[in-house]
């Protein structure tokens, strides 16, 4: 177990408007509560191989919503999770075979590419069919309510951030190392009962990943929250898969409504994609939303992102409102993105915080 922990990790333990927020990811850290993951291997899909796609997304749609209510009789103690056989076929399961089939003609980020990574064609994020993971490590610089938190930082993104500070690990500038299911499964393992809170899972982007992660935790036997660490730039699909999953969405909101998105992070129709994603997570997880502040984007970018969860996710939604920006990578070719932020555009974020109506946010 940890020994060293930061002072706020542990007065986070005792924060009425974090535990609010997220009272159902405290009690899975907690062992009071089982992760939704171990939930899903207890839930029965019957389905065949050869069923359609169509097929498969109809049952997935149905377990979708039983999933719902069996969290929550199983959150209400009216049923055991240890009391419930394990399926053949699990709801888990089922979510690992759509995935699957979505590699014969890649859609899990907005660009949809249609690539065949099955056959070796890789899109935009140039992810293939092999998990490859930069590093892995309980990382204690994340939110003071995740930390220490089980790292797993996996290559590839479905973005260009030109002031991306894991440029090295986002473009593949890095060799990586090829993991299996089977060994990320023993490293998530390792990382919860070394006393990590959670599995923080992150890249680059998981994204592209995602039929490899849920094929991970097919493997995965203890308890422990699983954190979705996202730019937000995903489709319906993997929404969907995410849902009943995911404990924590750690999801990043990084543009405003305009065209800085596109500008900046080569990110097409960014608002739209990341608003619905926000709002589908709200649904079926609980949110830790990251609004990264850049120099010279307040009005265009840091005010509509603010307004618009205080009014579509509620004024306790958990916010980090992020100061951390320094340009990096290319962000030379944009001419605001070649500085850091000002002490005033510090403190006007936070008045654009606070002017939103937002009560649970830090910096």
């Amino acid at each position: 177990m940890w020994t060293s922990w930061r002072p706020d990790a542990k007065a986070v333990l005792r924060d009425k408007k974090a535990r609010a927020s997220l009272a159902r990811y405290f009690a899975v850290m907690e062992n009071d509560k089982a992760a939704k993951f171990i939930i899903a291997k207890k839930l029965p899909a019957p389905f065949n191989k050869d069923d359609s796609l169509t097929e498969l997304w109809k049952l997935h749609d149905k377990l979708t919503e039983e999933f719902s209510r069996l969290e929550k009789l199983i959150d209400t103690r009216q049923k055991h999770i240890d009391d419930l056989p394990t399926p053949e076929q699990s709801f888990l399961d089922l979510k690992t075979e759509i995935a699957n089939r979505i590699l014969r003609k890649c859609c899990f980020c907005t660009r949809r590419c249609g690539t065949n990574r099955l056959e070796g064609e890789l899109g935009y994020c140039r992810c293939g069919t092999q998990t490859v993971v930069s590093t892995i490590f309980p990382h204690m610089g994340e939110e003071p309510e995740l930390v220490p938190s089980g790292t797993i930082f996996t290559l590839g993104c479905t973005l260009r951030c030109l002031h991306c500070q894991n440029w090295s690990i986002s473009q593949w500038f890095e060799p990586g190392e090829i993991c299996s299911p089977e060994q990320l499964a023993e490293a998530v393992e390792k990382l919860r009962e070394g006393g990590c809170r959670n599995v923080n899972l992150v890249g680059g982007d998981p994204t592209s990943w995602l039929p490899q992660w849920l094929e991970t935790f097919r493997h995965v036997d203890v308890n422990v929250p699983v954190v979705w660490n996202s730019n937000s730039y995903y489709r319906l699909e993997t929404a969907k898969l995410l849902a009943g999953f995911v404990d924590v969405y750690l999801l990043d909101f990084k543009y405003g409504p305009e065209t800085c998105a596109e500008k900046i992070s080569d990110a097409p129709n960014y608002w739209t994609a990341c608003t619905q994603n926000h709002l589908y997570a709200k649904k079926y997880g609980e949110l830790i939303i990251r609004v990264l502040v850049l120099p010279g984007h307040l009005e265009c970018c840091t005010k509509p992102i603010l307004n618009w969860i205080s009014e579509n996710l509620g004024s306790g939604v958990r916010v980090n409102l992020m100061f951390q920006y320094r340009p990096e990578w290319k962000s030379h070719q944009v001419s605001e993105l070649r500085r850091s932020l000002t002490e005033r555009e510090r403190r006007r974020a936070i008045e654009l915080a606070k002017e939103a109506g937002l009560t649970n946010f830090i910096t």
